[in-house]
C-alpha cells in the first residue's frame, strides 16, 4: 500500500537534511585539515628560527665583475735577438783549413790584415780582456755560446779575447772535434780579424787568442793596455 503524499514529503525532507548535515561535516573536516596542513608548513618554514631564536637575513653582497686576464706581453726584444742570431748563423760545413797558416803555432788573419798583427797577437801585445771556456759543451751549445760571447765582446768595445776549446784529450778517439769546430766558426764571424794559438801561460794549444775589430774607445798607450785585468789561467 502506497504511503500518503504528506508522509513521502517528510521522508524526503529528512533525507535532504541528513545529506546537508553530512556535506557540512565533510566541509568542516576539509577546512580543519587545511588549517592543520597550513600550520604544519608554517612550523617547518620557521623551524630554524623557532630553534635558535630570531635571525637577521644577511645582506646580499654586491657582485663584482671578474677582471679579464691581460694578454701576456710579447717578447719583442728576445725575438729580435733570436733573429739576429739566425742572421749571424755559422756553419759547421765551412772549409777553414785552406785559410789557416800551418806553422807550429796555428793562426789565421782576415783579408787585408798583415802578418805582423798575428805575431803581435802571439807575443801578447794586446791584453786579454775576456775569455770563454767551452770545455764539456756539446757542439750546438758551444757554437751558440761562442756567438753570444763575441756579440757581447764587440758591444763592449773589447779587442782581444781568449776562447778555450780544450785539447781534445777527452773526446772519442782523442780527436779534438771542438777545437777544429771553433776555428771554423771564428773564420766566419765578421767581427774576428785574426786569431792564433795562445801562449803556454794562456792555455797553449787548448785555447785561441782572438783579435776583434775596433768598435769603441781603445787604450791610448801600452801602459793603459797592460793595466787591464787578465783572466785566470786556463786549465
Amino acid at each position: 500500500m502506497t504511503p500518503p503524499r504528506s508522509v513521502r514529503s517528510l521522508q524526503d525532507l529528512a533525507a535532504l537534511k541528513k545529506s546537508l548535515s553530512k556535506a557540512a561535516a565533510e566541509a568542516a573536516r576539509r577546512e580543519a585539515d587545511a588549517r592543520a596542513s597550513a600550520a604544519r608548513e608554517q612550523r617547518e618554514r620557521h623551524l630554524f628560527e623557532h630553534t635558535v631564536g630570531p635571525v637577521q637575513p644577511l645582506r646580499r653582497a654586491a657582485v663584482l665583475p671578474l677582471a679579464r686576464p691581460r694578454a701576456e706581453p710579447l717578447p719583442r726584444q728576445r725575438e729580435r735577438d733570436e733573429a739576429a742570431v739566425l742572421r749571424e748563423a755559422i756553419s759547421d760545413e765551412f772549409d777553414v783549413e785552406s785559410l789557416l797558416e800551418t806553422d807550429d803555432a796555428l793562426s789565421w788573419r782576415g783579408q787585408g790584415i798583415g802578418p805582423e798583427v798575428v805575431r803581435k797577437l802571439r807575443r801578447g801585445v794586446w791584453a786579454i780582456q775576456a775569455h770563454i771556456d767551452l770545455h764539456g759543451l756539446r757542439r750546438d751549445e758551444a757554437r751558440e755560446q761562442l756567438a753570444s760571447f763575441l756579440r757581447d765582446a764587440v758591444r763592449h768595445g773589447l779587442r782581444c779575447v781568449r776562447v778555450v776549446h780544450g785539447k781534445g784529450h777527452g773526446s772519442p778517439g782523442r780527436e779534438p772535434v771542438l777545437k777544429s769546430k771553433v776555428k771554423t766558426w771564428l773564420v766566419q764571424k765578421n767581427e774576428v780579424i785574426a786569431f792564433a794559438h795562445a801562449r803556454a801561460a794562456d792555455g797553449g794549444n787548448g785555447a785561441l787568442l782572438v783579435l776583434l775589430k775596433p768598435t769603441g774607445p781603445q787604450p791610448t798607450s801600452k801602459t793603459e793596455a797592460a793595466g787591464q785585468k787578465r783572466p785566470a789561467r786556463a786549465g
